[in-house]
């Protein structure tokens, strides 16, 4: 470690990463450097663009610029395309704002003239106002896309999550092309240069396993000499966001954020879970992580002091 500051690498999913992200980018003390590696098995391409929902969710949110009525997309969106489209007959399940739409309109542009996803990246993070101190990368530039098993058959996450509306029972995950992808420039280096790894509060099954799944990233992990520390994505018995509670529900699991980080076979030292689930401590222990009681929901402001000692607290211990 820098006696100037600390180096923490996040590896975020959508909405409850990117919170963290952009408390993390807040509070971060003089020197200290943020590394966001965010998922990409969620990209996909839709009316002719590339879309990355949530590498911009981390974005955004780092910008502080993303709605918070909405929990998703840009502040003051409105949808004048979008309604004029399904006017003409066209697709509308996925909603698009019409500000949103620049940013995937300048990523495919940028694409189709030969630039790398982690590139355009971070072209688009310096445009929205990143700080300096904060650097997001993607987990791959090569296709990495999350494929859900269901009772309805295999289909891309989008059609599960947006257009189904998770209403399917999930019976398990693929991540096409994964097995060939290579890790984005930097990644590697960043992992390996870390202070602390940080799993946010983020799916393990559709967030972070699709950026697990790159081949070399498991292992830079576990030779990092870095802790790696995960933050529950459940708090009493609820999921922060998304399907998750349904999912550990259909495989069988208990839903707990115990139940949830072990299913990401990382080797994490620590845990930190809610105060609503004090109660999960002895079984956290009892698995050889330490556990740790900390406030998680990031919309709340209490949870600035969680993310405080993220950057302050000695993990190794």
């Amino acid at each position: 470690m820098s006696p100037a500051g600390r180096h923490l690498v996040l590896f975020s999913g959508g909405t409850g990463g990117a919170r963290l992200a952009r408390l993390l980018g807040r509070v971060a003390g003089p020197g200290d450097r943020l590394t966001v590696v965010a998922n990409v098995g969620d990209d996909f391409e839709h009316l002719g663009m590339y879309i990355s929902p949530d590498l911009d969710a981390v974005i955004y949110h780092l910008a502080d610029v993303e709605s918070r009525d909405l929990g998703w997309g840009l502040a003051d969106e409105t949808f004048r395309t979008l309604t004029e489209l399904g006017e003409l007959g066209g697709p509308t399940w996925f909603h698009i704002g019409d500000r949103d739409m620049a940013t995937h309109l300048y990523r495919t542009w940028r694409m189709r003239a030969g630039a790398p996803l982690s590139t355009v990246a971070r072209e688009l993070a310096a445009a929205r106002g990143v700080g300096e101190h904060v650097r997001v990368m993607t987990a791959s530039d090569d296709p990495v896309r999350t494929v859900v098993e269901t009772d309805a058959g295999a289909m891309p996450f989008q059609e599960y999550l947006v257009e189904r509306q998770a209403r399917d029972l999930v019976k398990g995950f693929q991540y096409a092309g994964a097995s060939s992808a290579e890790p984005a420039p930097g990644v590697l280096a960043a992992i390996a240069d870390a202070d602390l790894l940080v799993f946010g509060p983020s799916n393990p099954y559709v967030s972070l396993q699709p950026i697990l799944a790159v081949p070399g990233i498991r292992a830079a992990i576990a030779r990092s000499g870095a802790p790696s520390i995960a933050l529950s994505p459940i708090v009493g018995g609820q999921a922060i966001k998304g399907p998750l509670a349904a999912m550990l529900e259909a495989l069988g699991q208990p839903v707990t954020g115990l139940h949830a980080v072990l299913a990401l076979d990382v080797g994490i030292r620590g845990l930190v879970v809610d105060p609503a689930d004090r109660d999960l401590v002895p079984d956290i222990s009892a698995q050889g992580i330490t556990p740790h009681v900390a406030p998680i929901i990031f919309s709340r402001p209490e949870a600035g002091e969680t993310a405080r000692s993220l950057w302050r607290r000695d993990w190794s211990a």
